[in-house]
């Protein structure tokens, strides 16, 4: 499709909002149930995988050298797989939430096709060799190239392919996690930023659509298998605060760590990138025969906590052991997230405070499961911004819906601790890193766009006429939404806050036009 012909199909569907509305409703249920069948396959496979590598380390355990020395051999030989997949495709590296959201921004390209079969591939190699890398992040890319396959093949806008990209995404969370209200809030909050009807509709169609095709195939069970988890008592929501400054303190450590871990990975004996995809996969290797439980997601470790006692001990060796073999998967490039783990991590946290706290008699053992529940969302909160996400995430994923407050309470906890440490959002940075790593091309940079903004109070551009505001070169306002009002901008119309507003501009900037109207 020629740029001539994306703007008009966008100024036509600009003019009939109702049905273009519609439209993206109708593709947000195709693109749920597209990427719920995608979705759940990668779970399957990967539970399969999970469980073929428990039990080969039971047989290595009882085999002879030649035979476990093999199995290192076949792990290098991975390496060299992982590492010609990053070559083929090097957008499917990592988790894929940084590129999704580039994408969503204009900023960066994605060929859907080649993302889909190298991210499941190298997914279901690398983390069933037992990397700690996590299904969730890897899940929603594969969400968004899914929703990017329908657009493309159905011709849509650029515009358009954006909404269906934030609702491929809401679908790949929803039915990695069984949590349909995650997906579409962490679509929004996280990735699209912007609460309208036009993002919400089909994100809410797409996750829900998902998630029903998800349950048909692994039942209705939550991810996490935590029972008797009691209603946490009022008198004990100043404990809460106390565990939500101690997690939102790891969450600030934890992202130093991802952002740091290239440092490590710089050294002189890390010459060629198989060679740091090797070393993961070797240290994966040993830690099979000797701490098993920080290989893979570890989501089955979350449940061993709330399940049997644990001693401080050997919790203290669970958290330092999960959080860098963590950074040394993530920091060897091979796709895989750490969504996932970044929640064992919480819950470990969690965890350890809960004994602490029941050693000097300040809680009631009972309660200790709760303790580690609220540390996870702390935790995602300090790390990845998201305090909505990170309730309902946590709340959907344990089924603990009486615990809102506590959780809330919680997140914006540690949402501050990660402000007042000047912590980065890690998503955020590491979008950034990646495009200052690399130049886009330049014909990316020379598209142009009409993208959606919402005007939030505050902003350089709320109170303001059109004519007033300086928009960057180039720049044409197309288009105001105020309600369910449509307003033909002029250069005396006064944008207010709570409008939206479509702009048709050059990718290059795309981020300008955010930060003045949305910051």
């Amino acid at each position: 499709m020629d740029d001539k012909e994306q703007k008009f199909k966008t100024y036509r569907s600009l003019s009939n909002m109702h049905n273009f509305r519609l439209r993206l409703f109708a593709e947000g249920i195709l693109t749920g149930i597209l990427a719920g069948i995608v979705i759940s396959f990668f779970r399957f496979a990967l539970s399969e995988m999970e469980y073929l590598r428990g039990a080969l380390y039971n047989r290595l355990w009882v085999s002879d050298w030649s035979i476990n020395a093999c199995w290192f051999a076949v792990l290098i030989a991975i390496a060299f797989i992982l590492h010609k997949l990053n070559c083929i495709e090097p957008m499917a590296a990592g988790s894929g939430i940084p590129q999704v959201k580039g994408a969503i921004l204009g900023l960066m390209k994605m060929r859907w096709l080649h993302i889909l079969w190298v991210k499941l591939t190298a997914g279901i190699i690398g983390i069933g060799a037992g990397l700690s890398l996590g299904r969730e992040g890897p899940s929603i890319q594969l969400g968004a190239v899914t929703a990017q396959g329908v657009s493309r093949l159905m011709g849509r806008t650029r515009m358009e392919e954006r909404y269906l990209l934030t609702s491929g995404a809401s679908a790949g969370l929803a039915a990695a996690f069984n949590a349909p209200l995650a997906g579409v809030i962490f679509a929004l909050e996280e990735l699209h930023r912007n609460f309208s009807i036009m993002v919400l509709l089909p994100s809410m169609a797409a996750a829900f659509t998902a998630t029903i095709i998800s349950r048909a195939i692994f039942g209705r069970a939550t991810i996490f298998d935590i029972p008797d988890l009691q209603l946490l008592p009022i008198g004990y929501y100043g404990i809460v605060i106390l565990v939500a400054l101690a997690s939102g303190l790891a969450g600030v450590i934890f992202n130093w760590g991802l952002l740091n871990i290239g440092r490590f990975y710089s050294l002189p004996c890390f010459k060629r990138p198989v060679e740091k995809i090797a070393f993961a996969l070797i240290c994966a290797g040993i830690l099979g025969y000797f701490l098993p439980e920080v290989l893979g997601g570890g989501n089955e470790l979350i449940n061993h906590l709330a399940k049997a006692p644990v001693s401080l001990q050997l919790l203290l060796l669970f958290l330092a052991g999960k959080l860098i073999f963590t950074l040394i998967s993530y920091g060897c490039g091979v796709p895989g997230g750490f969504f996932l783990p970044m929640l064992v991590i919480g819950a470990l946290c969690g965890s350890i405070c809960a004994q602490i706290l029941i050693m000097l008699g300040w809680i009631e053992p009972a309660y200790a499961t709760n303790i580690m529940v609220v540390a996870m969302a702390a935790l995602f909160a300090s790390s990845v911004r998201a305090p909505i996400t990170g309730t309902v995430l946590i709340m959907e994923m344990t089924a603990s819906y009486q615990q809102l407050l506590s959780l809330a309470i919680a997140a914006m906890v540690a949402f501050v601790i990660a402000e007042l440490c000047h912590s980065k959002p890690i998503y955020e940075e590491l979008m950034q890193r990646m495009l200052h790593k690399k130049a886009p091309e330049p014909a990316v940079l020379e598209q142009r766009n009409v993208i959606e903004l919402a005007v939030c109070s505050g902003s350089s551009v709320s109170g303001k006429l059109i004519k007033d505001i300086p928009w960057p070169p180039n720049t044409l306002l197309v288009d105001v939404k105020r309600g369910e009002s449509q307003l033909i901008p002029a250069g005396d119309t006064r944008l207010l806050s709570g409008d939206f507003i479509y702009i048709l501009t050059a990718t290059e900037h795309v981020e300008e036009l955010t930060k003045m109207v949305e910051e």
